[in-house]
């Protein structure tokens, strides 16, 4: 055979306009050969009309047949698979351009999902990227960037993927869009500090985080609950809208009385601190894992913002006085009666006790769920119901 390169057939069809049936090469092979077409039926044990099909072009090359011609005219099986292939690949239909802009902006930004959740409405390609140019606020969709924020989240934000660093962007810019359009009074700093002093009465009942979303509101502080995507793993994040209105935004992911107290009370903490507040969108600042002990690698204001959530939850000095004392037998009645002293519901002292520990386990069934007492007051985006804005 004149072509014995495995890869030679995609290299001449693909230099061709219209690329011919492969039975073109067989015909031309079978002259070389001073071969007819009863000829090669015989060689391959096969009828005479199935190698007519094949040169005339009415039937392709199967894989079966393509090691079968490998073998009579000596060459490699592919020779003639690639040759099928770049026969029909030149009788395909072009794509629609729009799924390569569609596969761009889904590598890009979590896509399909913010339609899911309704967050953009399904539509043609152009309307779509104007869509998200109005959703993250941008003119361009390549200068896009995180904007100033101090957040918490699990994970090292150093070694996230574009993909979860996508999905944390949408789910800022969710809380961001959410919160814009709420309506409060001007921040006050006194009264926020104020609020804080007054939450321990609300941590012993779990239904009485519903007061939450109005205090903050009164205080100046914009609140709102936005579910977040699997690959973001982030648990809070606190911004500042125009540079002066506090905005707190939570995901609830792990739904339980200490997490939604923890995690509050450090966002709040930023809030006093002013983290975040005056930077460019470019200047981010993302926490790290709140939960981990590797509290030596964090940013001084997220440890700052760790030690005020601890001690808010449970005062430190009294956990430790707590812990001392009982240490290393501390029963459920111990618990139950050292959180009612201490005036807060036993799973928030849990969740305290099993960092101290190091045991997630002991007795998490205390750590009851609070999100839907929350969501009565909150406004509150995800779980099948998106939040009722202007998209």
């Amino acid at each position: 055979m004149t072509y014995t390169e495995e890869g030679r057939a995609m290299s001449i069809a693909s230099c061709m306009t219209d690329v011919p049936h492969p039975g073109v090469f067989i015909a031309e092979e079978l002259e070389a050969r001073d071969w007819l077409q009863r000829d090669l039926a015989y060689i391959l044990g096969v009828p005479e009309q199935t190698v007519n099909m094949i040169v005339s072009g009415k039937r392709g090359i199967s894989p079966e047949m393509a090691k079968a011609l490998g073998d009579a005219f000596d060459v490699a099986p592919a020779f003639f698979s690639n040759l099928q292939n770049a026969y029909e690949m030149s009788k395909a239909r072009a794509p629609d351009p729009a799924v390569a802009r569609r596969a761009l902006l889904q590598s890009i930004f979590p896509v399909r999902e913010m339609i899911k959740r309704a967050w953009l409405e399904d539509t043609d390609v152009p309307l779509l990227e104007a869509q998200l140019m109005r959703f993250f606020r941008r003119n361009d969709l390549t200068a896009i960037t995180h904007m100033a924020h101090a957040s918490k989240k699990s994970g090292d934000y150093a070694t996230d993927t574009p993909a979860q660093l996508a999905a944390q962007l949408a789910w800022l810019f969710r809380v961001r869009q959410i919160c814009s359009e709420m309506i409060t009074p001007a921040y006050s700093e006194a009264r926020l500090r104020q609020a804080i002093a007054e939450f321990p009465r609300y941590m012993v009942d779990p239904e009485e985080v519903r007061h939450v979303p109005r205090i903050l509101n009164d205080c100046g502080v914009r609140f709102a609950i936005v579910e977040t995507f699997p690959k973001a793993k982030i648990d809070g994040v606190c911004f500042w809208e125009d540079h002066q209105t506090p905005v707190v935004g939570m995901s609830t992911r792990f739904d339980r009385i200490d997490n939604f107290w923890f995690v509050l009370r450090h966002e709040l903490e930023h809030v006093l601190n002013k983290d975040g507040r005056g930077k460019s969108d470019e200047d981010v600042s993302v926490d790290t894992d709140l939960q981990s002990d590797n509290a030596h690698h964090l940013p001084p204001e997220e440890v700052r913002a760790n030690a005020a959530a601890a001690d808010f939850c449970v005062p430190t000095e009294e956990l430790n006085s707590f812990f001392l004392r009982k240490a290393p037998y501390i029963g459920e009645k111990d618990v139950l009666g050292f959180a009612r002293r201490i005036q807060r519901h036993p799973g928030i002292v849990v969740g305290q006790l099993q960092r101290l520990m190091e045991r997630p386990e002991y007795l998490a069934r205390l750590k009851v769920k609070v999100r839907q007492f929350v969501a009565q007051s909150a406004v509150v985006d995800g779980w099948g119901v998106p939040a009722p804005v202007q998209l």
